[in-house]
């Protein structure tokens, strides 16, 4: 047997960037949604509120490979100036089981394929001329879901909303210095960025709902990927109750592991009959906004098909086999984010 390959963050980074995944990640949900192979999940918090892990695995029929990730986020790197999520992706032969490589990310694979996907929310789901947008967070997620939900819509303003003044300040210096064609501003509170919104996205690590469904209009829409896991929670139960249509990357997991939707289930606002579509059931349409005028809302865990992607599309790139796509410059990631004033990378929020 081999031994495997070991792959580094420095080098993961500069071969695959959000963009290069939106495609794949679009296949490998769609394939998750039509009933085929497995995407378990497990997820276990033994720091507590300051430090949890997620392992997600999957595999799909006719893939050459299957993963396992563990991904961990410990308030306890944040203090010694480390960023707070770390963890690795480990790909195996599907047809042996044996290790073929370990990718050492620091969390690059997860923070890319969910901006991939919140990309594929945005093109599926939100107004065809959307041009502002809200972004409540100031972590590296809520930076590469601006970048994804410009990459799909018209958007010309970006309004910013953190509970940190610095780090809202050096998010807006981030996304416009990607996207030097976008008017992007700090708002003074969360309300203020929501409401002349077309797109919402939430990308925070809150445990109490920071978006009132009182303050959505018609012909909104939501993607919210913060909280992921049943301690968490970004919108009311009211955001759920007044969404026309609500999308779930998993039926069975998200009821389980998305805190904000687990209370609006408790609290009667929607039913998991209510619940309209998984996010793949979507791609083969192209486009499910049924009118201008509806709200909807894209409740989001990620998914173990979206690592098994991220996999398979980076690995060939990093053993030679195929070339990244060209660019100009490397792409978007956590490096891009300005240090905060305490010399740490903020990083509000990991979505694994």
């Amino acid at each position: 047997m081999t031994a495997p390959r070991i792959f580094e963050a420095a080098a993961i980074r500069r071969a695959i960037g959000f963009e290069d995944l939106v495609d794949p990640v679009a296949d490998a949900l769609a394939a998750f949604s039509r009933g085929l192979g497995a995407s378990p999940l497990a997820v276990f918090a033994p720091a507590g509120p300051d430090g949890d892990v997620h392992v997600k695995s999957a595999w799909l029929p006719g893939r050459p490979v299957f993963t396992v990730k563990v991904a961990a986020w410990f308030a306890a790197r944040a203090a010694r100036g480390l960023p707070a999520g770390s963890g690795y992706v480990a790909v195996h032969d599907a047809a042996t089981g044996d290790l073929l490589a370990l990718l050492q990310d620091e969390h690059h694979l997860s923070d890319v394929r969910t901006a991939a996907a919140g990309a594929l929310a945005t093109r599926l789901l939100a107004p065809r001329g959307a041009g502002t947008l809200a972004v409540l967070g100031t972590g590296v997620q809520a930076y590469l879901q601006a970048l994804a939900a410009i990459a799909e819509r018209p958007i010309d303003t970006v309004l910013v909303w953190g509970r940190r003044a610095a780090a809202a300040r050096a998010l807006r210096e981030a996304i416009g210095a990607r996207a030097p064609r976008v008017t992007v501003a700090v708002t003074e509170n969360a309300r203020e960025a929501v409401r002349p919104a077309d797109v919402i996205v939430t990308a925070t690590s809150s445990r109490r709902p920071i978006v009132a469904g009182s303050w959505l209009r018609p012909g909104q829409h939501v993607t919210a990927v913060g909280a992921d896991d049943a301690t968490k929670a970004e919108l009311d139960p009211a955001c759920f109750r007044r969404a026309d249509l609500l999308v779930v990357d998993s039926r069975t997991d998200a009821p389980v592991h998305a805190g904000d939707l687990r209370a609006a289930l408790a609290a009667h606002a929607v039913t998991e009959a209510g619940i309209g579509a998984e996010l793949g059931d979507l791609v083969p349409a192209g486009h499910a906004r049924r009118s201008e005028t509806e709200i909807t809302v894209a409740k989001l865990i990620g998914l173990g098909v979206q690592d098994l992607a991220a996999a398979q599309t980076v690995l060939p790139r990093l053993t030679g086999e195929a070339a990244p796509e060209a660019g100009t410059s490397p792409p978007a990631s956590i490096l891009d984010l300005r240090r905060t004033p305490d010399g740490r990378t903020d990083r509000s929020v990991c979505q694994f």
